[in-house]
């Protein structure tokens, strides 16, 4: 089954950018076509390499939202990738018109967000019962209907109260209630709250919403993410960009070789 986005590439500079970022990040500026024809796709390499960057491009260019449901070409922090979503070109299979774009950043400010709202819809709860007293409970019952249904659907998708969870849990949380099905997912490094058992527990997750024709692309540290059955990876530590097997990869080479030998790596502390 064709996924939705199939590949993504750099049109152009701007001629009055060349010299400012993202353009001076060299994998950006030497982006080969990479293509996107497996459901899972992950971008790896070192901070500063240029894969979350890239991330952010693409959901610019998709018009993709972010959790708190700002389009990522109208989010003001994201001004900068603004202008390399212009730059890029891509092609779809079939438009996505589902699914979102994850900043840890952007998660953390979500679940603050949901709180507050949660905490006023609480307070005009106590507001009608002191605007309505002594009228009959079904005056009463219908000021609050819409409030009470509110609260309801947030309970029932993230529970009574999502900021309360370790960070681990708020970000499961969120998953189980935001992937639907035929979606197209952007994340950026979400193993970062996850222990790996957690880990474990997101990579069902995306193997669940793949069955269901949903398409992931991940910028990630992870090796325990990487090891996604039949993932494509593309190296941003290598320019240009370029696709390595999952056993070639520094990240799982050290992970795997301290493991063994961990002496090894830290005897001359």
């Amino acid at each position: 089954m064709p996924h939705h986005l199939r590949s993504v590439e750099l049109r152009r500079i701007p001629p009055a950018a060349t010299d400012r970022f993202p353009y001076t990040v060299p994998v950006i500026r030497t982006l080969p076509v990479l293509r996107l024809d497996r459901p899972v796709t992950f971008l790896v390499g070192e901070n500063g390499s240029g894969k979350s960057t890239l991330l952010e491009g693409i959901a610019v260019a998709a018009s993709l939202p972010t959790v708190g449901s700002i389009a990522a070409n109208k989010d003001e922090t994201l001004k900068s990738q603004w202008f390399l979503g212009k730059s890029l070109k891509l092609t779809w299979d079939r438009r996505a018109f589902r699914g979102f774009f994850l900043r840890a950043e952007d998660f953390f400010g979500f679940t603050k967000a949901l709180s507050r709202e949660r905490t006023e819809l609480l307070a005009r709860l106590d507001e009608i019962d002191v605007e309505f007293a002594g009228r009959s409970e079904k005056a009463k019952g219908l000021a609050k209907g819409p409030i009470t249904a509110s609260l309801a659907d947030m309970e029932r998708r993230y529970g009574v109260d999502l900021d309360a969870n370790s960070h681990g849990q708020s970000f499961l949380k969120l998953f189980q209630s935001r992937f639907v099905p035929g979606g197209l997912y952007l994340l950026d490094e979400p193993e970062a709250p996850l222990s790996p058992q957690s880990q474990l527990a997101l990579i069902v997750m995306i193997s669940d919403m793949v069955a269901q024709d949903s398409q992931f692309i991940i910028a990630t540290h992870s090796p325990i993410l990487l090891g996604f059955p039949g993932a494509l990876i593309y190296s941003f530590d290598r320019t240009p960009v370029e696709a390595v097997p999952f056993e070639e990869l520094d990240h799982v080479v050290i992970t795997r070789d301290f493991l063994n030998a961990p002496e090894r790596f830290l005897r001359h502390l």
